[in-house]
């Protein structure tokens, strides 16, 4: 009975793994540790906190991979840092271009300004101010759309032109998932005994890298996403098995309004195993939990991944209460804490 449970296990595993590396992704396992190679130097190689606070109200161990204390207050840095350094000389001169609400129009900036090389940024006017400022800070040229993805798309399709610069998507991107995907190979060598991931999901890019790797290095493990309910787009197109895009999202997570893309929307569908939905009070009761309690500032977008947790979708599904060791992807920490500033003020 033991011997056929092994042989049954085995086989398992050797179905995920081929499920990796048969179909033809964006991104792989090569792809990803060449971006390590790129980028390690550039990179900060983020912590993981742990809280037995934390782990005792959620029934489990908790690893929290803290990319709110990557370069530019997020992981995006990583992406956008292997985008801009894979470029050829000649292609670098004219610089890179991308639209975006925060956090990639930051990093790419900063990955840009390392390089020196011009970044030329389309920023929608609803974009949080200390996004905003982080942009000016590391040199980004900005160009305001409205807040309409297809305003943003037209905006940078018109720079694009005018500068003859290279285009680099926030999620959309080979060479963005394979940076994304660095997180894994760090997050798995610091935490070798996680038995599930909990990554935030808007476009897709995180958590498309971070499973490319992960099932990759151990196709067991379980990737779970974690989406506002106010933003569910993902949650849909798993459920319609298509990419499904909503007429506007309502969300305090600025960063997850995005929709998923032609190369992304493959490897959710594939491997990501669910999408867990929580409410906006959910994810700021989560938000206070990591200030109170991990003593880390968290964005919205980066609070998800504990509200998900502690949610009654992940808490009271069967199908999770044997994920004993999970990771939580901290996506960011850039908020906007001018409304705190003040009232401590008066």
């Amino acid at each position: 009975m033991y011997a056929f449970m092994q042989s049954s296990v085995y086989c398992c595993i050797m179905e995920a793994n081929d499920q990796v590396s048969s179909k033809k992704y964006a991104a792989d396992i090569s792809s990803i540790r060449e971006a390590q190679e790129r980028i390690s130097s550039l990179v900060h190689r983020t912590p993981v906190l742990s809280s037995e606070t934390l782990n005792s109200i959620s029934g489990r161990k908790l690893h929290f991979k803290c990319e709110c204390f990557q370069k530019g207050g997020a992981f995006k840095f990583r992406g956008a840092c292997n985008a801009v350094f894979s470029l050829a000389n000649d292609q670098a001169t004219k610089g890179v271009v991308t639209h975006s609400s925060g956090n990639h129009a930051a990093a790419l900036s900063l990955a840009a300004k390392l390089r020196g090389i011009p970044a030329y940024v389309v920023i929608p006017k609803n974009a949080p101010k200390c996004k905003v400022e982080n942009v000016i800070r590391y040199g980004g040229q900005i160009f305001w759309s409205e807040v309409t993805v297809q305003s943003r798309e037209e905006m940078a399709a018109k720079v694009l032109q005018d500068t003859g610069a290279v285009l680099v998507h926030p999620f959309n991107d080979a060479r963005i998932i394979s940076g994304q995907g660095t997180i894994s190979l760090e997050l798995l060598e610091q935490a070798p005994q996680i038995d599930t991931i909990i990554v935030p999901i808007s476009g897709g890019g995180l958590i498309s890298g971070v499973a490319l790797a992960a099932k990759s290095i151990n196709p067991a493990i379980r990737i779970l996403a974690a989406e506002p309910k106010g933003a569910d787009d993902a949650a849909r197109s798993k459920a319609a098995d298509h990419i499904v895009t909503l007429p506007e999202t309502k969300t305090v997570a600025d960063g997850l309004r995005a929709f998923l893309g032609s190369l992304t929307w493959p490897v959710v569908r594939d491997l990501v195993d669910d999408i867990i939905l929580v409410s906006d009070k959910e994810i700021i009761d989560a938000m206070r939990l990591c200030y109170e309690i991990l003593k880390v500032a968290v964005e919205p977008s980066g609070a998800i991944g504990l509200a998900a947790v502690l949610s009654d979708g992940f808490k009271k599904n069967p199908a999770w209460e044997d994920c004993n060791n999970v990771g939580i992807i901290i996506s960011g920490g850039n908020v906007d804490l001018g409304v705190l500033w003040d009232a401590l003020i008066k």
